[in-house]
């Protein structure tokens, strides 16, 4: 259970006749309100505004549980006083490093007719967003299981979508889905049937009244199971929707959520903005999330070179990695990633060798590994050494002894309950293990990354990979790229692999060599695995390559400074001694002329890099003044380097 200093605000117990009035809380600068009410059929709801806009129509609250109803029925007895929610913390993966949340917490009490649990609503209200969890409360020493969980979020009808369609169990390559790796529906009228059939990912992006809504979840612990939004919404009411039957580490564990009483459930999350900048910069997660249980790892943040993305398994070499080692080395990089098969391909001996070599050039180690048990069918090597904790561990403190750095996990089957719990049991052997951790073919961020600091980064993105697989994936990458920092990297660290100047064999890559190079700053990821190989990095402008070397291990703030989804991103991020990166890309077919702010920024000047007189060269200059002004080409991008 979290705990926060609390300073109380204000005292508001129920008499009987003021039990019947709606609750109310407010952001602490009054833009954000909520209020809490029932239906005269007993069902509990909220609504949400933002000044006068409405951006929550009034939505439903409760939990249907195997033995009680706590869905209608039910009566408001009392609220809480207010109390204000400080809370101030640091981050390495994230977005940003200095965290601090301040909001205002009101627990609203409701009682059902009938004798057993009862239910109560946290709500935390904060200038960016509202947070509200479930608490369940009784007697019964029994484990109680969630069978429904009632909550909605109501939009108003007129609302647009940004949606990720949730995939269907047990498809896609060996039964790996869902692992979030679809493209976003994008500007879609709120209320439109998934196009899967499974309902929508988090997290989902909405546009309404002026304003912008992001809903996601966080706080995840191991007493429930990861949810996404239904498949039908009617009237643009988005119901929350439990995992699919075969999402389970195994047949007889958890799918639906069960804990003992008293039981918190993870937070359900809604980052709200009269603009798209609260939704970017927000670190509502990690917020939500709770504190580190190991030591913050300061100086595990890094770039890695990869070679497997643009060369395939049959590179997962001795000799290749060897190479791959040279470069992060050359590059000033702090890692490399071995991708799959190295333990047949060049085994756990000459993978020590690697390891030491690499230790002697000032780069870590990382090794991939299948997570599976019983849910995929991917024959990608190592494979059944993870699931069980006695292998688990052993194999952890071989590879330490090896001295490998950290672990890159695959191919995980789902979100049931027993899927938030082996996720967890990794996260924890590894950091006892000294291991940083990148889960991929995963579910997405939910503040993992503040409890468990030796979680550098997590996939649950279509990422660059898709781009070799099939031409469809390579014609959509400039609008997918230009949505996903409004969305999935809105919401935590994204192991997206971004930035290849060389081509795609068998594909045409329709972006230009400055987009890509500006993806290096406009996504976020606690270890950043570059695509690009060292052929095409030596083949860039000597200025390029020095931008790619000089930029910062980790990012210690971020400012959106413009932008729509789905068309065009600038973003700012700034290092930790103070200097900001700006990076932005165009994904429409024209086009499009962009005015930077340099003094927002506190920039006097900068070097600015962007397309050259083709979309596979580059051209750069040095700017100066207030604004600065790029017209960047269609599919086109640019960075300006303090």
């Amino acid at each position: 259970m979290r705990l926060y200093p609390f300073i109380c605000l204000l005292v508001l117990p129920l008499t009987a006749a003021q039990a019947a009035k709606p609750i109310r809380i407010a952001s602490p600068d009054g833009a954000v309100q909520v209020t809490v009410d029932v239906t005269p059929q007993g069902q509990p709801t909220y609504a949400v505004r933002y000044g006068q806009a409405e951006l929550l129509r009034p939505s439903r609250l409760g939990l249907q549980l195997a033995g009680a109803d706590l869905t209608r029925g039910l009566k408001l007895t009392k609220a809480d006083k207010v109390e204000a929610v400080t809370d101030d913390y640091q981050l390495t993966t994230d977005k940003r490093a200095n965290c601090s949340y301040r909001a205002n917490r009101r627990v609203v009490h409701f009682k059902s007719q009938a004798s057993g649990p009862q239910l109560s609503v946290v709500f935390q209200v904060s200038n960016d967003g509202v947070a509200f969890q479930y608490l369940v409360e009784g007697n019964s020493q029994e484990v109680q299981r969630i069978t429904t969980e009632a909550t909605s979020f109501h939009l108003p009808a007129s609302a647009k979508g940004w949606l990720h369609p949730h995939a269907k169990a047990q498809t896609g390559f060996a039964n790996t889905q869902p692992s979030y790796e679809e493209n976003y529906q994008r500007g879609i009228a709120a209320g439109t049937p998934s196009t899967i059939g499974q309902g929508w990912s988090f997290p989902a992006l909405f546009e309404t009244n002026g304003h912008w809504v992001l809903l996601t979840e966080a706080g995840m612990g191991r007493n429930y199971a990861g949810t996404h939004l239904a498949h039908e919404s009617p009237d643009a009411e988005y119901a929350v929707a439990f995992p699919q039957p075969p999402e389970k580490t195994t047949p007889d564990a958890a799918l639906l959520p069960e804990s003992r009483l008293p039981w918190r459930t993870p937070w359900r999350v809604v980052v709200v903005g009269n603009s798209l900048a609260p939704i970017v910069e927000s670190t509502l997660t990690t917020d939500l999330s709770a504190p580190a249980k190991t030591p913050v790892l300061t100086d595990a943040p890094g770039k890695s070179s990869w070679s497997w993305v643009l060369m395939g398994d049959q590179n997962t070499t001795y000799d290749v990695q060897r190479r791959f080692i040279d470069y992060a080395a050359n590059m000033g990089w702090r890692y490399c990633l071995v991708d799959a098969l190295w333990d047949k391909q060049i085994g756990y001996d000459k993978t020590q060798e690697l390891a030491q070599y690499a230790r002697s050039k000032n780069v870590g180690l990382l090794v991939w590994y299948n997570s599976n048990g019983h849910w995929n069918e991917a024959p990608q090597t190592p494979t059944n050494v993870l699931f069980e904790p006695e292998s688990r561990r052993k194999e952890f403190a071989r590879i330490k002894q090896m001295g490998v750095a950290g672990v890159k996990i695959d191919f995980f089957g789902g979100d049931g309950q027993s899927f938030m719990n082996y996720y967890q049991d990794l996260l924890v052997d590894a950091a006892q293990a000294g291991l940083l951790v990148n889960f991929h073919g995963t579910t997405i961020p939910r503040g993992w990354n503040r409890t468990y600091p030796n979680l550098m980064t997590m996939e649950a993105v279509k990422g660059f990979e898709f781009l070799t697989f099939d031409q469809h994936n390579t014609d959509q990458e400039a609008t997918h790229c230009a949505t996903l920092p409004f969305t999935r990297n809105a919401v935590g660290p994204m192991d997206f692999t971004p930035m290849a100047f060389s081509e795609i064999r068998g594909k045409e890559r329709r972006t230009s060599n400055a987009f890509e190079l500006a993806l290096s700053v406009l996504f976020q990821s606690g270890i950043q695995h570059y695509a690009e190989v060292p052929e095409g990095m030596a083949a860039q402008p000597a200025y390029v390559q020095d931008f790619v070397k000089k930029l910062p291990p980790r990012w210690a703030d971020v400012k959106l400074l413009d932008g729509y989804p789905g068309q065009y991103a600038v973003l700012a991020r700034q290092a930790p001694g103070g200097a900001w990166y700006v990076a932005g890309i165009n994904a429409t077919d024209a086009p499009k002329t962009i005015q930077v702010d340099l003094s927002k920024l506190g920039l006097k000047s900068g070097t600015l890099i962007t397309d050259g007189d083709t979309n596979r060269s580059f051209s750069t200059r040095l700017v100066g003044g207030s604004t600065v002004s790029v017209t960047l080409p269609a599919k086109g991008g640019f960075v300006v380097q303090p």
